[in-house]
């Protein structure tokens, strides 16, 4: 009982601070005529390991763990030698 007690009010102050951080977004459409629906993004900032998407985090809107490495090093495909 007392663990439930400390826990519970401990989990609602993270949930707050993750959701202080979030902003909606509203409902448009794109210049290819695609329509992208109403979301919540969480504001920008300097690091990617936070995002929702990055490995060890969840996004708490729809229990989705996050799968990206935000430290993977992005392969350019179609980079040129240099002469």
């Amino acid at each position: 009982m007392n663990k439930n007690v400390i826990l519970l009010p401990l989990g609602l102050a993270m949930v707050a601070a993750a959701s202080a951080k979030d902003q909606p977004v509203s409902g448009y459409v794109k210049k290819d005529g695609t329509y992208v629906a109403p979301h919540v993004q969480t504001s920008p900032n300097a690091t990617k390991a936070d995002n929702y998407s990055s490995k060890g985090n969840v996004n708490p809107y729809t229990g989705k763990e996050g799968t990206v490495d935000p430290y993977k090093v992005p392969i350019l495909r179609d980079a040129r030698p240099l002469k």
